[in-house]
């Protein structure tokens, strides 16, 4: 059997950070079971690759509901020190709105390459996918290699032609959480084929005490964008299930869109009031044009079931404060996840069973963990590649001190 001091299971983000951060003078080996490294980083930010959110660390560490968690891995690896390792090289990077960070060329294989540089010292089996870990005096991996310390940072399960298939979770006799869908786009009941395309721009969306502004694109089956892909990830929390034993789920939620989160009701009413008198003759659909996109307009009238050729005079109360309330609260019936657009996994190894400080199980000695096999996940824009950067980093490095 072949013998090292590390083991590393898991060749994305999390496990190649581990790798770089472990001491140069130890004999490591990353085990990858794919052919190649970090297939699902190359698709991340739709292959240009939001490698971190550029918040102060304090407003980044609200973002999350395990901060505390998170806190020391954050402080240990900051986003200054993951640029560096790039810019280092000669690889610098531009920030978009919302705090997103991308690589300058706006390609995630430039970001990957540059990684494999930093493991250029370092063991690596491609296809070796590992079924059984023992611990004895040290670690014995699939019966042909020791290892006195192993991470494992294998991934979630919701993209498994990643190779993220949640193969990590069993793999040690640390508990494992419910593993739901996050930032995943939502199926509505209501067919929405003829308006697919659409954005709604700079809405506020809203579920149960939760919501968020930002964009929601209509698809063929639904909603997505940013804002939805942040929503769901509540509506998961709040949904009883885990993937692993169930992945169709069926949901029986609504969300509310304020269309003009601008003005509040009796702004909109007063505002109303008005131009139905000094605009008359105008026809309601072209009046909507100041509050709506236009492609959506139709759609609005038809779930309304308001004529769009009714001139504003011709509105009675009922339908004044039916456009009113729907402006502010345009209601969407949601029937399930679009399970295979998860671009996170919801839950993993139980954190209340790792030490935050150095990412060790407090069940097993010598056993860390890092990235998406945790528990924590955090919202679209760099948020997730962050946790996956500094979990691994915190892993490798303390796995690497005696």
């Amino acid at each position: 059997m072949e013998e090292f001091d590390i083991a590393i299971i898991g060749g994305g983000p999390a496990g190649i950070m581990a790798a770089i951060a472990a001491s140069a003078d130890l004999n490591v080996v990353l085990l990858e079971k794919n052919s190649s490294l970090g297939s699902k980083l190359l698709i991340t930010g739709g292959g240009r690759c939001n490698i971190t959110n550029e918040k102060p660390i304090k407003k980044l560490l609200n973002s999350f509901h395990d901060k505390n968690f998170l806190k020391h891995s954050f402080y240990t690896f900051t986003n200054e020190m993951l640029l560096d390792l790039f810019r280092n090289r000669g690889l610098d990077f531009i920030v978009e709105d919302n705090n997103r960070v991308f690589p300058e060329t706006e390609k995630s294989q430039d970001i990957l390459a540059i990684l494999k540089y930093y493991l250029k010292d370092i063991t690596i089996k491609y296809n070796y996918e590992v079924s059984d870990i023992k611990k004895e005096d040290n670690f014995i991996i699939n019966n042909d290699i020791i290892a006195e310390k192993v991470i494992i940072a294998t991934g979630g399960a919701t993209f498994p032609k990643t190779g993220s298939t949640g193969d990590g979770y069993y793999l040690t006799d640390n508990p494992v959480t419910d593993i739901k869908y996050g930032l995943v786009p939502l199926i509505t009941k209501k067919d929405l084929s003829d308006i697919a395309g659409i954005t709604l721009y700079d809405v506020v969306i809203k579920y149960k005490t939760f919501k968020i502004k930002g964009n929601v694109l209509i698809s063929h089956v639904g909603l997505t964008g940013p804002g939805i892909l942040n929503i769901s990830s509540e509506i998961s929390r709040n949904t009883d299930y885990n993937i692993l034993d169930n992945g169709d789920i069926e949901l029986d939620e609504v969300l509310s869109v304020d269309l003009c989160p601008d003005v509040n009701q009796e702004e909109l009413r007063v505002k109303f009031t008005n131009d139905f008198q000094d605009k008359g003759k105008t026809f309601i659909k072209n009046y909507l044009k100041y509050f709506l996109t236009n492609n959506f307009i139709k759609f609005f009238l038809e779930h309304l079931e308001i004529d769009g050729e009714t001139q504003l005079s011709r509105i009675n109360k009922k339908q004044k404060n039916k456009l009113i309330e729907a402006l502010k609260n345009f209601k969407f019936e949601i029937s399930g996840f679009n399970k295979d657009l998860s671009h996170v996994t919801l839950g993993g190894i139980n954190i209340e069973n790792i030490n935050p400080k150095t990412m060790e199980s407090t069940i097993t000695d010598d056993l860390y963990f890092a990235g998406e096999v945790l528990e924590p996940v955090g919202p679209t824009g760099g948020y997730n590649l962050k946790i996956a950067f500094s979990t691994g980093y915190l892993a490798g490095l303390s796995a690497s001190k005696e």
